[in-house]
């Protein structure tokens, strides 16, 4: 009988864990688990752990501090023994820029993990490993992420830097936050019964609420998230934390507060925004770039005004291939243009990294609404035929109705995720109801279903990593010609779909061109150029100093050169790319 009881209770611990997870401290363990989420001391212990535990292929260093000092930190995964990390395509992976947005820190962190301890166990991760080089910075907000953890919080709650502003201009700063009146660790919302509100109780579900349609008796009046006037002006919840948008915040087409909320006063005013932007600045090698968000099951590129233009046709031919094969890894998911298939934002971190970096920037925005559901094979049928009254919407993503959700959470997570509402005397509003969704909801999705988010969405990542430009220098041909004089043929291939320079770089000339040089002590070039046609002899010489050329290597494509060369003795080819490395050769003319 105590066996049993003892299997029993086993049993129902392993149950409920990965629920209790988001909320419970768990010992960080190398490899890493991914059925909780991680707290910000337990991503820098597991930070420097992995750097323990693989020396040899990780650099951990302090990117910079946040206003209230704690630390932004990067890992950088490379092998020295394959070249140096800056000779090699620089791939940028961050997450948790808002500091509410947890899981988007998680896909960063197991990346890191995933790519560490596959290497040598796995061929595909070794070799990117051995010709990559990435940077990891899972927690670009530490402050948010800290204090999503120990404050008490509403799902979208604590989503901006933490620097104090006086919200409601009375001297004072951040005096008024939400409370949690009903001690139980969320704010949820609060709701008071009014026949004239603009919500009815749902037929389907008495904890849920519909909008009423024109003509009818209405219910509910919603009063926002639970508070009181801590600061005895008359309104409530109204100077919580200073709010300025780490993904409003950067350099590239900012714009101020009046036209997009949460700028801040000026570009990179975030104390770890402008230690994150030198650190970019100084990794001249980062040609991809990846950074999560956590609602909506999209992959965002850029622009994301309209006014911005569109990118190079060759810049977009390069994001499509990478997008459509985004969206087969991380099924649901939808790869789009920001301002078309969302809305238009200002000075976001994507658009700074594609035109200020040269980077291809995807913003990954995690998590499927329409994957919280309760549904049998036949109501998916029909809601398809027919979308359920009441149903959310909202940038045409497919939404399921709080009804369906409150039923995702009582059969799936066992109604850890919403708190039934209860009745409360308020100071000002008098009778009142509080209750609904907990902080670790709705934009967190629950434990269980986090392993496959995060793997599909890393290996989106470790795809568009293989495709970082990959070239070789062959050459070709080296043909004497006459007494003394040589012709010397090049072929530089690139296997992957990015260009050594995107398009963009070169139109706004961004960036030095690659180089491709030749030289030798007891040789002159004479004359040196990119070969047009091979069979015809038809080639584009270079005016003056012929060694040295100037280009770039396209995806998927090749360039050819030609230099017709006198003397004798060793001659040193050589390619220098910002994006593909260094490559050179020594041949003999004789």
């Amino acid at each position: 009988m105590k066996k049993t009881l003892v299997w029993t209770l086993a049993l129902c611990f392993l149950i409920i864990a990965p629920l209790a997870g988001a909320y419970k401290t768990h010992k960080v363990t190398v490899p890493l688990r991914f059925d909780y989420y991680y707290t910000y001391e337990m991503v820098v212990e597991a930070l420097e752990k992995l750097h323990k535990a693989y020396p040899a292929l990780t650099k951990l260093e302090e990117v910079g501090k946040s206003e209230e000092g704690r630390t932004v930190y990067c890992m950088t995964v490379n092998n020295p023994n394959t070249g140096k990390a800056l000779d090699k395509p620089g791939i940028y992976v961050d997450g948790n820029i808002h500091g509410n947005e947890i899981q988007a820190g998680e896909v960063a962190l197991y990346l890191l993990d995933y790519l560490l301890r596959e290497y040598k166990n796995n061929p595909e991760i070794t070799r990117l490993v051995d010709k990559k080089c990435f940077y990891v910075i899972p927690v670009v907000n530490p402050d948010g992420r800290w204090h999503f953890f120990n404050d008490v919080n509403s799902p979208d709650s604590n989503r901006g830097l933490r620097r104090p502003k006086d919200d409601d201009r009375d001297g004072l700063f951040d005096e008024d936050f939400p409370d949690d009146l009903d001690k139980d660790g969320s704010i949820g919302e609060m709701r008071k019964k009014d026949p004239f509100g603009k919500w009815k109780t749902d037929p389907k579900d008495p904890r849920s609420m519909v909008r009423v349609k024109p003509g009818e008796k209405g219910e509910w009046t919603l009063l926002g998230e639970e508070g009181i006037d801590n600061d005895g002006d008359g309104r409530i919840n109204e100077d919580s934390q200073g709010y300025v948008d780490g993904n409003r915040n950067w350099p590239y087409d900012w714009r101020p507060p009046y036209v997009q909320m949460g700028a801040g006063d000026y570009p990179l005013s975030g104390e770890a925004l402008k230690a994150q932007a030198e650190f970019i600045l100084s990794k001249t090698n980062i040609c991809m770039g990846w950074t999560f968000h956590n609602f909506g099951g999209m992959f965002l590129r850029g622009p994301s005004t309209k006014a911005q233009g569109e990118f190079p046709p060759e810049d977009v031919a390069v994001f499509d291939y990478l997008g459509d094969q985004a969206e087969r890894i991380v099924p649901d998911y939808r790869y789009m243009v920001g301002w078309k298939g969302l809305y238009e934002t200002y000075g976001d971190f994507d658009g700074w990294l594609t035109t200020q970096i040269g980077a291809y920037a995807f913003t990954g925005e995690l998590s499927v609404p329409k994957h919280v559901t309760f549904k049998s094979i036949k109501e998916k049928k029909e809601k398809e035929a027919q979308p359920e009254e009441g149903e959310e919407g909202g940038f045409d993503f497919e939404f399921n109705t709080n009804a369906e959700r409150l039923k995702f959470n009582d059969h799936l997570t066992q109604g850890e995720q919403f708190k039934a509402w209860k009745p409360y005397k308020h100071p000002l509003y008098g009778d009142i109801e509080i209750g609904g969704w907990v902080k670790f909801s709705t934009r967190n999705q629950p434990p269980f279903m986090l392993m496959d988010t995060i793997h599909r969405n890393a290996s989106a990542i470790i795809f568009s990593a293989k495709q970082t430009p990959e070239v070789s220098l062959k050459v070709t041909e080296i043909k004497k010609i006459a007494d003394n004089q040589y012709r010397v043929r090049t072929k530089l291939e690139n296997t992957r779909a990015m260009p050594t320079l995107s398009a963009h770089s070169r139109q706004k000339k961004l960036f030095p061109l690659d180089m491709l040089t030749l030289r030798g002590n007891q040789i002159r070039v004479n004359a040196g150029g990119k070969l047009i046609d091979k069979f015809n002899n038809k080639v584009n010489y270079k005016s003056h100093r012929p060694e040295l050329q100037f280009l770039y290597v396209p995806g998927f494509g090749k360039v050819e050169h030609q230099f017709l060369v006198s003397g004798s003795g060793k001659v040193t080819i050589k390619y220098k790319s910002r994006h593909a490395g260094n490559l050179s050769k020594t041949i003999e003319l004789k």
